[in-house]
């Protein structure tokens, strides 16, 4: 565990999975870590894939430069898309992976934000419709896979599983239990290491 709070990116976008972007938000910060919501978009509100509008911290552009020690990006159609073709958010994703640091994604997010780009390890694990789309890496069945550093999961109702692991990572498992515990959430199996 270090000792100040992790640093944590949770991009957002017009048509992100606002399930997924509200669990990862708000259980990351109930493990202690500071978690800025930067808006890929022209404006700082986003309408997510339901409708549901989240207001960001930040544009994506106020945090180039900035190192963070995890970023997680929620999934959704089309926010997945808006998240791939955004440069700023792409360049920080690679320097987290170039540094070795923690990234993640979840649902259509690893296939289509991060498989493009290069940014998968050798197993991930994404939502069903778009598992073809996990090439080269392995595609695996599990609600959450860990490769390394790159930590994926399949949906909105994986989210709770998939931030846990993100805590998990930042600060161990013993803080993702105590995490867990009074939110009545299992403590999720990863496959990987």
């Amino acid at each position: 565990m270090t000792s100040h709070a992790p640093q944590v990116l949770v991009p957002v976008a017009d048509g992100s999975e606002e399930i997924e972007a509200v669990c990862l938000i708000d259980v990351l910060r109930r493990a202690g870590a500071t978690v800025t919501v930067a808006s890929v978009e022209t404006e700082l509100t986003v309408t997510c894939s339901r409708g549901v509008r989240i207001t960001a911290d930040v544009s994506i552009e106020a945090c180039a430069g900035r190192r963070f020690d995890l970023i997680a990006l929620p999934g959704g159609m089309p926010g997945a898309e808006r998240l791939r073709d955004c440069a700023p958010l792409i360049d920080l994703l690679r320097r987290q992976r170039d540094e070795g640091r923690v990234y993640g994604a979840m649902c259509a997010a690893p296939a289509v934000a991060l498989a493009p780009h290069g940014l998968l390890g050798a197993r991930a694990t994404a939502h069903p419709a778009f598992m073809d789309r996990l090439a080269p890496a392995a595609a695996l069945d599990d609600a959450v896979v860990v490769d390394g550093g790159v930590i994926t999961s399949r949906a909105p109702g994986t989210a709770i599983a998939f931030a846990l692991a993100l805590v998990a990572a930042l600060f161990g498992a013993q803080r993702a239990a105590e995490v867990a515990g009074p939110m009545l959430a299992p403590v999720p199996a990863q496959s990987g290491g």
